[in-house]
């Protein structure tokens, strides 16, 4: 159990969720932002009692351990009651009457909350993880957050970039705080306001970045880890992989022909994203068939990976695979030639804390499954 000492820019940010009715918070990663939100709740609830219950909308991998996790990691957060609305239906509802301080739901269920409890709607803080997700004013979860906005006494909005994408994202995130007070209550006249119409699309006016800028910088704070941390330097180690002669071959003949015959299966690529694709397979190491079925082709690239193993000598190795026939490889590679080795692919929470625990040597995960919100460089 580790004592939290709060950074100025992390007491900025607890502050700022303490005083302000609506408030994002741009942080990039590893700057703290679920223990910044978690410990003005706390305040919120227990010490300045202005605060009932909360709600976490979040991505699901998030919804599912991230939050929780970081709630029993610091000794004043422990005390904190957390139940997560994820699973069937009969599930969700059993975790919404369990008595609580939070409630943390998959942002794709938003819409049922809001229509399941209707005017029993009884949440007076909620909280955006990865707000972005709220930038489409035409989403069903971004309506359905609006019906009930005027019933929610504060939001926080949490996003890991410091800077938004588009300018014209940003009229749907900015209305869930402030109710349309800064930017317009109508997406009309934002655009109006600060957009030239395109035939596709909407330009931003000459000086619309700044004018936005200033019309919210009162409620949003940016803060970039080069700005807050010292962190190693980046050392980067690009490992070369030759195909042998045969792999070359197949290689060149399907790039050229946009066909191929290999071990009794066709394999036909239409289209050059098609083509792309089966490339990128065969450099692996495998290629699928046109029903699905995984052919080898050789095993350059494992075998790089395996003098990789062998180098590391027992350090932790995080690797990212993009193939099912790579995890499938990858794995009975670890299990055939590095016997000693704690190794797990990443499925669900249990992986994230066995991986933080120090209990594995090698964690293989799927960019898709980590694409938000994971803590996995304890």
């Amino acid at each position: 159990m580790q004592q939290f000492h709060p950074h100025p820019y992390q007491q900025a940010g607890i502050d700022a969720i303490l005083e302000k009715p609506g408030v994002a918070l741009w942080m990039e990663m590893g700057l703290g932002k679920t223990v910044v939100t978690l410990t003005a709740i706390d305040q919120l609830i227990y010490d300045r009692l202005e605060i009932d219950k909360v709600l976490i909308v979040a991505p699901k991998k998030v919804a599912e351990a991230t939050w929780q996790d970081e709630a029993a990691k610091w000794g004043h957060l422990r005390h904190l009651r957390i139940s997560t609305v994820l699973g069937t239906e009969k599930q969700r509802k059993a975790a919404l009457a369990a008595q609580a301080d939070i409630y943390i739901i998959n942002r794709e269920n938003v819409p049922w909350l809001v229509h399941t409890l209707g005017r029993s709607w009884d949440f007076d803080m909620v909280v955006l993880d990865e707000a972005s997700s709220f930038k489409n004013h035409a989403a069903l979860r971004f309506k359905a957050l609006k019906a009930v906005r005027p019933r929610v006494h504060k939001v926080v909005e949490l996003t890991g970039t410091p800077r938004p994408n588009s300018l014209l994202d940003l009229w749907a995130q900015i209305y869930l705080l402030d109710q349309g007070e800064r930017l317009g209550r109508y997406i009309t006249h934002y655009r109006k306001t600060y957009f030239w119409p395109t035939e596709y699309s909407y330009e931003p006016r000459e000086g619309a970045a700044e004018a936005v800028e200033g019309r919210i910088k009162d409620i949003v704070l940016s803060f970039k880890a080069a700005d807050h941390l010292t962190l190693p330097e980046k050392i980067i180690d690009d490992i070369p992989v030759v195909l042998d002669t045969t792999a070359q071959r197949i290689y060149k003949k399907l790039e050229k022909d946009y066909l191929l015959e290999v071990n009794g299966e066709t394999i036909t690529a239409q289209q050059v994203a098609t083509l792309t694709g089966k490339l990128l397979q065969l450099c692996n190491g495998s290629i699928y068939s046109e029903e699905g079925r995984t052919i080898p082709i050789h095993r350059c690239k494992l075998d790089a990976f395996d003098e990789l193993i062998d180098a590391l000598d027992g350090q932790k190795a995080l690797v990212f695979y993009g193939f099912r026939f790579d995890e499938e490889q990858l794995t009975e590679t670890l299990k055939t030639r590095h016997k000693g080795l704690r190794f797990a692919v990443l499925n669900n929470e249990h992986d994230v804390a066995a991986w933080n625990a120090g209990e594995l040597d090698v964690l293989l995960a799927h960019p898709a499954s980590c694409a938000y919100g994971l803590n996995l460089q304890q």
